[in-house]
């Protein structure tokens, strides 16, 4: 196996893994809001319950995506979110805008299970962004396996599957560190995100090299010198970052 595929997946995991805890912070506050007017006791038992159910959803959401991921239109709708995603974070970042979560308003009634309902239903509406942008991240991957799901490899579906258990996790229980993080070092989240948008970039090569597109060679995406590319401005986004972060960080405790 060559070492740069798993390196290849070992980026994008944790590509996934900074963007699902991103995209869940706000996700875990709400959920804090949600579950806080129940008992101490229950709390913790509503939003296990909560997350159980909406971990079944996304198992089945990812199912039905896999299958859909091979057609160029949803690659090309996956290239064009992605860098959507880049675009809009440094936008916002250039008005000054951050992201806030909005409280919910205070719920009718504070009966377990439906607080437990509650607290799917945030999670499944929190998890579509990020469950399409791994889907359209993973498709970019070289396919790793023996066997299909869907239509995608065994080794991106696994890669898809770990970066939604881990967006779990995080608002489960390291959404604060995450977020704490990411408050000392503002820049990996700009680095992040430029990634999402060179992975972007990668997935709208996939697409315009797809067979019934033809715009570009079908073996152009394989090639060494795309393949050489593509991993030269992703270790520099991701260098960059790492090296502005600890430089700003540096000037403010000076």
């Amino acid at each position: 196996m060559d070492i740069s595929v798993w390196g290849e997946y070992i980026w994008v995991f944790l590509i996934l893994v900074v963007l699902e805890g991103v995209l869940s912070a706000d996700n875990a506050v709400v959920m804090a809001v949600i579950v806080k007017k129940l008992p101490h006791e229950q709390q913790r038992k509503a939003l296990f319950y909560g997350l159980v159910g909406a971990f079944v959803f996304r198992l089945i959401a990812m199912l039905i995506i896999s299958y859909l991921v091979n057609f160029w239109e949803i690659q090309a709708i996956g290239a064009i979110y992605l860098l959507y995603l880049a675009i809009k974070h440094i936008w916002d970042k250039k008005k000054g805008k951050d992201k806030e979560a909005k409280p919910e308003k205070e719920p009718k009634t504070t009966s377990f299970w439906g607080t437990v309902a509650r607290v799917e239903l945030t999670d499944i509406a929190f998890a579509l962004d990020s469950m399409l942008a791994a889907a359209a991240l993973v498709v970019t991957l070289p396919k790793l396996g023996t066997y299909e799901i869907g239509g995608m490899s065994a080794g991106q579906f696994i890669v898809m599957f770990l970066g939604g258990l881990a967006g779990l996790i995080v608002i489960r229980f390291a959404a604060t560190q995450v977020v704490k993080l990411l408050e000392r070092y503002p820049t990996l989240e700009t680095a992040a995100f430029l990634i999402v948008g060179w992975v972007g970039v990668k997935m709208a090569v996939i697409t315009l090299a797809h067979p019934q597109v033809g715009i570009l060679p079908e073996s152009f995406p394989d090639s060494p010198g795309w393949e050489i590319t593509f991993w030269a401005v992703m270790i520099t986004i991701g260098l960059g970052g790492y090296i502005i972060a600890r430089k700003k960080e540096k000037q403010q405790k000076g």
